[in-house]
């Protein structure tokens, strides 16, 4: 009878160390990674990249969603695009738009092209380009332009 208890608590003694070595290894590994908060918080006090927007989100802020304004994408150089058509689904950041290529400051085309990889994260406004007082003058009915006459008084 007490070879018989002693083989029975034979394999308990051995899964007793094994739960022990496990629990040590465990807490040794959990007070590793609560000692260096700070190791936590020097990754968060990196500056975040600033997020690239594309075409409509660089026109939702220019007067007119950007009709008759220039923009083109970060990695192209004296190339660029004037807006003149822009369609918009209804969450305001996506749809499809239409413009005028211009290579150099001057229009390299004479009719709109619809504008490829207007979703991509790369667009930028070309600010010395835009002449707005051009374009608005162009996009409204020639009725608004016209001056009005004056009634003289005889």
């Amino acid at each position: 009878m007490a070879t018989t208890l002693a083989i029975r608590t034979a394999p308990n003694q051995t899964s007793g160390l094994w739960r022990f070595s496990f629990n040590f290894l465990r807490n040794l590994s959990t007070t590793t990674s609560t000692q260096n908060p700070d190791a936590c918080s020097s990754a968060s006090k990196k500056p975040k990249r600033k997020k690239k927007k594309n075409l409509f989100e660089v026109a939702q802020f220019l007067p007119n969603w950007g009709l008759g304004y220039h923009m083109a994408k970060t990695h192209w150089t004296d190339v660029s695009y004037q807006i003149t058509k822009i369609n918009l689904y209804k969450d305001g950041r996506h749809g499809k738009a239409w413009g005028i290529v211009h290579k150099d400051g001057l229009p390299a085309a004479d009719a709109p092209k619809k504008i490829s990889g207007v979703h991509k994260r790369c667009w930028r406004y070309i600010p010395h380009l835009s002449k707005p007082g051009e374009t608005t003058l162009n996009l409204m009915k020639p009725t608004e332009n016209a001056p009005k006459p004056e009634a003289q008084v005889a």
